[in-house]
This record gives C-alpha cells, sequence and structure tokens, in this order.
C-alpha cells in the first residue's frame, strides 16, 4: 500500500516536471531516449557547463516535461554535475523543482543503486522505481521479488530494459498515475545523536541570519561539510563550529562521522531487500574474463591502439568523400547563384562568398562530428570505453588530466570541433577544462594543405622525400609536445587540481543498440549545426566583408590600367581586345585575378596586414603572408585560396598547385633592406607551419569553445594560442639567423 507524500506537489499551470535519476550505467539516457524520442532539447544548465537534457513525454493524452538528470553514486556533492542534481532536487538557483522522481536503478546491482534512492527519501519529492536491465540480472542467476520490493519501498516498481523498449507502456501508466496519486518512499529513523545534530545545524543557520535548512538539507551539511547548502554562508567559522560539535556529538555516540551515513542507510537497505533479491550463485559479472585481455598491458594496449586507429582513420577517410561532397555542393550552388546576381556584385559577393560559404563552412564539419560520435556511442555502449581511459590514464597523470582526455584529443587530430564536444564524457570540470584547451594544440585535418604545400615546395626539392615525410610527421606533434606540458602549467600553478584518485566503474559489456547510436549521432550533429552553427556563419560573414570592403570603383580601373600595360609589352592591342572579349580567355582570366589581388591588397584587412606587418616582421613575414594569416581566421585552409588571390592565380588552386608553388619560389621582398631577397626561405617556412600548428586559426573551434566554456576562456585560448604561435616563428627565424 502507497503512502501519501508529506511534500504531495501543489497543482502547476503549466506541464508537470518529472526527473530521471539514476547512478552512471544503468541506462537512464536510454531510456530518456526512449521515452521522449526526437522531442528533446539540449542546453547548459545557469552558469555552468554541465549539460541540460530536457524532453516531452506524452502519454494518454497528457504532456510532461521529462529532464534526464546527471549520474550519481550519491548526494555527497563533489563534481558539478552532482552539485546540478542537488540543486535541482532542492529547488535552488531558480531550477524548478520535479514533481515526480524516476530512479532509473540496476537489476543487477541493487543494492549500491538504492542508496541514492534511500537518500533523496528525505526530501520527500514523490517517486516511482524503473528497474532496468532485467535481462542481464536473470542472466547472472539474480531473482527479484518486485512485489515485495514495492511493499517495502511504498513507491511503484516497473520492470524495464531500455535498450530494447520492453516495459516503456507500463512506466508510462505508472508515471501519469504517481503524478495524479503520489506517493514517497520511506524515510530512515536516524539515531538521536544525528537527529540532535540536525536539529544544532538548523537552529544555527537560522540565528546566523541564513537561509533556513529542512532536514533534508541540515543532512547533507552534516555528512558534507562542502555542500551545495553551504557554498552561500558568509560565516564558515560558524559553520565549521556547528559541524564540530554535531561530530562530536556522533563520536561520542559510537559512530564515525565520516561514515556513518553509509553505514547507516546501508543498514537501512540489507532490512530492506532482505528476502527481496536472490542469487542462485557467486554473480560472475559479464567483463571479467573479457578484461583479462583488454585490460593486460601489453595485448590490452595493442587493441587500443588499434582500436583508436580504426576511429582515428575514420576520420579521415570515411568523413573526407563526404566532406569533398559538402565541398562540391557549396561549389555548385555558388556557381548557380554567381549569374544570377552579376548586376549587383557586392550582394553577390555577400551571397556567394559570405553566406553560402559560411553554410558550407558549418556543414563541412558534420561528416566528423557525427562519425566521431558515433564511435563514441559504440565504445561507451558496449563499454570499452571505460577500459580505453583506465589503459591510457598513466600517460596523461602526470600533467593533471587522466583517461578520459585521450579520446577527446585524439580526434582533435582529425578537427578540434568534434574533440572538443566529446570533452562532455569528463566528469571532472577542471580536467574537461584543460582538455578544451589543450584540444587545439593537435594538429588538426586543416593544418594539413599548409603542410603540403610547404614542404612540397621548399624541402622536398631540396633534401628529398624521406625528410619531406619526416617534417610532415614531426609537425603532428609540434602542438602536443608543447600542449601536455602547457597542461601540467596550468594545472600546477592556474586550477590548481589536487591528484586525485582515478576512480572508474567497469560496466558490463553489453550489445549495443543502433537506436541509441544514431540518435545519440542525431543529437549531437543537431546542437552543432543550431548552436555553434550560428556563430560559425556569423564569423565568415565578418571576415567576407573585411575582405571585401571598401570597393572604391576607382581600384578596379587602376587596377585594369596597371594590368593592360603589363599586357601590352608582350601583347598587340588586337590580341588584347579580342582577348578580353572572351571571359573565358587567359588574359580575362588573369585580369580578374589581378583585380580581385588588388581588392584584397585595399580591403580593411590588406590594410590592416599592412599595417601588423611590422609585428611579423621579426619572424621573416611580409605583408602577403600577414594577409593570408589573418584571412584565415574563419579556417586555416582558406590560406590557400587568399593566397592564390594574392598572387594573381585566383581562388581555386590548391596546396598542390604547380603555379602557387612556382611563384612561391620565385617570391622576392620588393622594398627594406631585404629587398630583392627570397621571401620564403627555408627558417620563414618551418616559422609558418610551426605558426599554424600553434595558432589558433579557427573560427569554428573558438566559437565551439566559447559554447562549451564561455567567451572569456575562448578569448584566453585564441590570444594565448597566437602568441604563443607568434613566439615560436619568431624564434625560429630569428635563431637561425645566428647559424
Amino acid at each position: 500500500m502507497n503512502v501519501p507524500s508529506e511534500a504531495a506537489p501543489k497543482k502547476r499551470q503549466g506541464r508537470p516536471l518529472v526527473a530521471l535519476v539514476g547512478n552512471p550505467n544503468t541506462g537512464k539516457s536510454t531510456l530518456f531516449n526512449r521515452l521522449t524520442g526526437l522531442r528533446q532539447h539540449i542546453a547548459n544548465y545557469p552558469g555552468i557547463t554541465v549539460e541540460k537534457k530536457s524532453g516531452l513525454l506524452r502519454e494518454g493524452g497528457i504532456e510532461m516535461d521529462l529532464l534526464d538528470l546527471p549520474g550519481c553514486y550519491s548526494l555527497t556533492a563533489v563534481s558539478n554535475d552532482e552539485r546540478v542534481v542537488m540543486d535541482v532536487l532542492g529547488g535552488r538557483r531558480g531550477l524548478q523543482k520535479p514533481d515526480l522522481l524516476v530512479f532509473v536503478l540496476d537489476a543487477t546491482n541493487l543494492k549500491r543503486n538504492l542508496l541514492l534512492v534511500s537518500q533523496c527519501a528525505e526530501l520527500g519529492i514523490p517517486a516511482l522505481i524503473a528497474l532496468n536491465q532485467c535481462d542481464a540480472a536473470k542472466r547472472n542467476g539474480i531473482r527479484i521479488d518486485v512485489d515485495l520490493l514495492e511493499k517495502r519501498l511504498g513507491v511503484p516498481v516497473v520492470e524495464t530494459i531500455a535498450t530494447r523498449g520492453n516495459g516503456l507502456g507500463e512506466l508510462k501508466q505508472a508515471i501519469v498515475s504517481a503524478l495524479d496519486a503520489p506517493s514517497a518512499l520511506p524515510k530512515i529513523h536516524w539515531p538521536d545523536c544525528i537527529t540532535q545534530g540536525c536539529g544544532l545545524l538548523r537552529a544555527g543557520f537560522q540565528g546566523a541570519g541564513s537561509s533556513d535548512l529542512t532536514q533534508a538539507e541540515a543532512l547533507r551539511v552534516l555528512f558534507d561539510s562542502d555542500s551545495v547548502f553551504t557554498c552561500g554562508v558568509s560565516d564558515k567559522a560558524c559553520v565549521k563550529r556547528l559541524l564540530d560539535t554535531a561530530h562530536r556529538e556522533i563520536r561520542e555516540s559510537g559512530l564515525n562521522p565520516g561514515s556513518a551515513e553509509a553505514v547507516i542507510h546501508y543498514r537501512h537497505l540489507e532490512s530492506l531487500l532482505d528476502g527481496v533479491v536472490e542469487a542462485s550463485g557467486p554473480i560472475a559479472r559479464s567483463h571479467d574474463s573479457i578484461d583479462a585481455l583488454l585490460l593486460n598491458r601489453v595485448w590490452g594496449t595493442l587493441i587500443f591502439l588499434g582500436v583508436m586507429y580504426v576511429v582515428f582513420q575514420s576520420l579521415y577517410s570515411w568523413a573526407g568523400p563526404l566532406m569533398d561532397l559538402i565541398d562540391a555542393g557549396t561549389s555548385a550552388t555558388q556557381d548557380m547563384i554567381r549569374p544570377l546576381l552579376s548586376a549587383t556584385p557586392a550582394l553577390q559577393s555577400l551571397l556567394c562568398d559570405g553566406i553560402i560559404a559560411g553554410v558550407g563552412g558549418v556543414l563541412i564539419f558534420l561528416p566528423q562530428i557525427l562519425i566521431l560520435f558515433f564511435f563514441i556511442a559504440l565504445l561507451e555502449d558496449t563499454g570499452y570505453m571505460a577500459r580505453a581511459a583506465f589503459l591510457v590514464d598513466k600517460l596523461f597523470s602526470w600533467c593533471g588530466l587522466n583517461g578520459r582526455s585521450f579520446v577527446p584529443l585524439l580526434s582533435s587530430y582529425a578537427c578540434a570541433i568534434p574533440g572538443v564536444m566529446a570533452t562532455r564524457t569528463l566528469s571532472d570540470p577542471k580536467a574537461r577544462l584543460t582538455t578544451i584547451l589543450m584540444a587545439p594544440f593537435m594538429s588538426c585535418s586543416a593544418r594539413l594543405p599548409v603542410y603540403i604545400l610547404l614542404i612540397g615546395t621548399f624541402i622536398e626539392p631540396l633534401y628529398g622525400p624521406l625528410v619531406a615525410g619526416a617534417v610532415l610527421f614531426a609537425m603532428h606533434f609540434v602542438g602536443l609536445a608543447l600542449a601536455l606540458p602547457l597542461a601540467w602549467v596550468l594545472n600546477r600553478f592556474f586550477l590548481k587540481i589536487k591528484t586525485q584518485p582515478f576512480i572508474l566503474e567497469m560496466p558490463d559489456y553489453r550489445v549495443p543498440t543502433l537506436r541509441n547510436i544514431f540518435h545519440r549521432m542525431w543529437e549531437r550533429g543537431r546542437e552543432f549545426v543550431l548552436r555553434a552553427g550560428t556563430v560559425i556563419l556569423a564569423f565568415s560573414i565578418l571576415i567576407w566583408s573585411l575582405l571585401y570592403f571598401p570597393r572604391d570603383p576607382g581600384v578596379k580601373e587602376k587596377a585594369t590600367q596597371s594590368f593592360l600595360a603589363e599586357a601590352a609589352l608582350n601583347h598587340s592591342p588586337g590580341d588584347i581586345q579580342s582577348a578580353l572579349e572572351n571571359p573565358e580567355s587567359d588574359i580575362s582570366s588573369a585580369l580578374a585575378h589581378h583585380i580581385d589581388s588588388v581588392y584584397i591588397e585595399q580591403s580593411y584587412l590588406g590594410r590592416f596586414g599592412k599595417a601588423v606587418q611590422p609585428v611579423f616582421d621579426p619572424a621573416g613575414f611580409d605583408w602577403k603572408i600577414t594577409v593570408g594569416v589573418l584571412s584565415s581566421f574563419p579556417a586555416r585552409e582558406v590560406i590557400i585560396a587568399t593566397m592564390g588571390i594574392i598572387y594573381n592565380l585566383g581562388a581555386d588552386v590548391d596546396e598542390g598547385s604547380d603555379d602557387l608553388r612556382s611563384v612561391l619560389q620565385k617570391e622576392k621582398w620588393t622594398s627594406g633592406p631585404r629587398e630583392g631577397q627570397p621571401v620564403y626561405t627555408l627558417p620563414v617556412v618551418l616559422g609558418i607551419m610551426v605558426f599554424f600548428a600553434l595558432c589558433m586559426q579557427c573560427g569554428a573551434t573558438v566559437a565551439i569553445i566559447a559554447r562549451e566554456l564561455n567567451w572569456r576562456w575562448a578569448a584566453f585560448s585564441f590570444f594565448g594560442m597566437t602568441a604563443l604561435a607568434w613566439l615560436s616563428a619568431v624564434l625560429i627565424y630569428q635563431i637561425s639567423k645566428l647559424w
């Protein structure tokens, strides 16, 4: 028989709020996806980077808001995820308190899962139980008397198998019934010393002028001195005195204040589960025998490297054709639109070179993001992700990171955007922050065209393919070689992360569900397009405007006159005139490229490039290189097209263009003390490559960092990496002059 809740919710005007609560690896997110489908919304909780997943649940004509709370093992709030759970359950920080809690429990580990349930009972919020993974419990010889468990808990218990969708109809009906006739979990009968300690804290907080504590909040403060309920208290000394007094009384009663809560809760759970759970024999976890291989220092490492190679290679090979297809679609759309707007050049350029190019710059990242999250979801669903984190933990622990940082950093070699998004698997907020800041240092695929152009033009002709290959290989590790020491400095002197043991639960191996995997892919892809994509598009339009304006007609006339004067030295007036009448002729194309080059030189960005060229002069960069660097902010590979325009070759050149390579080899200084000397010497070439290896020349990455953290950290990352890249390029050039 269900017991009426002491805190039955008041009737709300809007939809009731139902929250899913549970430990990690219980199938809570899978159940959430099954219940809401695509009717989901993802955001961040106010002021923090913890993800908030909410969705719409419909049953019997009733609509409910369903909230998927972060997984946690107890109410002892250590991480931001756990603090969010406490804030939501307590209705703090302006968050709506749930009308109903649905506890998602792992049937194979019922006792441990019920600790969180027992703690939440003190809150008095109506609840019901979703007993998930019942199929795994049966395979392990575990029998659960559901009727007896329901009677003992005083709330409905529904058996579910989230991966298959079993029990969803019954769960939906139980949620509706529980909202109509709420029932509460049984509370623990606490020893007198605990009750008195809570009373002392409640009176002390009230006397100090702080907000009144409920009994449940006082318990949290008593057992967790860093509880979220003490964060806003200004008189920390008063709180410490109250806790010292309460803890002394607990010790005098023969209990340890540090372990009293767990001991009392587990005693309560033992009596509650007596006769409820029966095992036919010793429970053999499904991962024991497989872990002997996968966690082996030799074989496990080799298997791990093989798995990561497949993931890494897939981001290159699988995404490549799709990215080329999107790029081709963008170009085809531009070619289709250009003739229609030839009468309005400014509008034509805005639409084609600004908006369409910007949209293409957003969509082109989608294949890598979708493929990455396909593998992340696959590895997490199978249970292998936890093993991978365990294997590589020692490689990162010295600099303040842990094993979970490996996959985001590795995936950043393909693209930093999905790498940054992949840090959401990190529970430690400081480790996540450090990993996000280090991800752009990994040499992403967008840097590759720059390496290939410069190495193929200046290094391979002089030193041969073996040296060229070695340089290309080394360039991929320049960022990593600096990122890890920088992570150590950041953690050691700024974030000051205390060294903590890397505790990780090894979940059972499971067969992944395609529905869940593709749902994760859809979820992340949609979020990227809607959130980061809008910022990336704005950056693209901003850079276009700086490259396009001011569009003085006199610049075109002067550029045309100078071009025709030079062409007259090698061609007759008749040949020039007939060539100009044919838009496809070499002279017409060369004239168009020359005009584009002059316009870039006279643009706001071109003028700015010339103005700041003295800043880059210590690195040996001329104004053309400087403009190329500045114009490549939206995406690094843009420098290839920009250099093609600057050198009168057009924007359709690529890193393998013989014409572009020939022009770069012949380029000389036209003024100053280096007049007549080659611009692209070996130190300058190495400096450019190192600059691109370390600089944050990616508006999309800046946008996604701002999305995941905030704009202050995004600005810190951008300016910090730019300064480091500049300093490295200057050191390479200046030191080489001493030889």
